[in-house]
């Protein structure tokens, strides 16, 4: 296959997760096995979640979040159907908890990256789980060091570190102009769920 990259997809824009999922159909479409491990989320209301038991065995979706991850304030932006958005992280102080979940989830990141079986791995959400704590920076850094040479390695995220930023072969930084929650609409399935 050739060199496997270190693509970082961040920003404070939209589309991270979905340009992830672009280069997933790009990489299927081209007889590449794709797993994503989604870091903090755990809701089957998104769409990429349905789409994946349609594109199995080719790609896979893993979340690994302990419980829904908004804040109380987001009520208005997000219509979750599994919760009342009663949970949350808190960045200062994270449950411990969601350090567990998303510790395993980097083991299990860890072991798929190195069982031969895909070659793209995109850890969704990870910079966020490396900004609050949950997952160290050095932990991360070695996995990619580490990676098979023919593997993939997608972070997605706002806030990736200028460490990772430096290591990686691609980085991209979503920047908003202009979204649809400035004038009062909420999410919409199959643009942001």
């Amino acid at each position: 296959m050739g060199k496997g990259l270190i693509i970082v997809i961040t920003g404070n824009g939209k589309g991270k997760t979905t340009s992830a999922l672009g280069m997933s159909l790009r990489a299927i479409g081209n007889g590449l096995k794709v797993l994503m491990i989604q870091f903090l989320k755990s809701s089957i209301a998104y769409g990429e979640i349905q789409v994946s038991l349609r594109l199995n065995p080719d790609f896979e979706i893993i979340q690994v979040g302990k419980e829904c991850v908004y804040e109380e304030g987001d009520k208005q932006r997000y219509q979750c159907t599994d919760c009342a958005f009663l949970c949350h992280i808190d960045p200062k102080n994270p449950d411990p908890g969601h350090i567990q979940a998303a510790q395993n989830g980097f083991r299990l990141a860890e072991k798929s990256i190195k069982s031969g079986k895909y070659n793209m791995v995109i850890l969704d959400e990870i910079n966020y789980a490396v900004s609050y704590n949950l997952i160290k920076l050095s932990e991360v850094l070695r996995l990619a060091k580490e990676k098979p040479a023919g593997v993939h390695l997608v972070l997605t995220g706002r806030n990736a570190h200028l460490d990772l930023i430096e290591i990686a072969d691609l980085v991209t930084e979503m920047k908003e102009i202009k979204h649809p929650f400035q004038k009062g609409i909420t999410s919409i399935k199959g643009i942001e769920l």
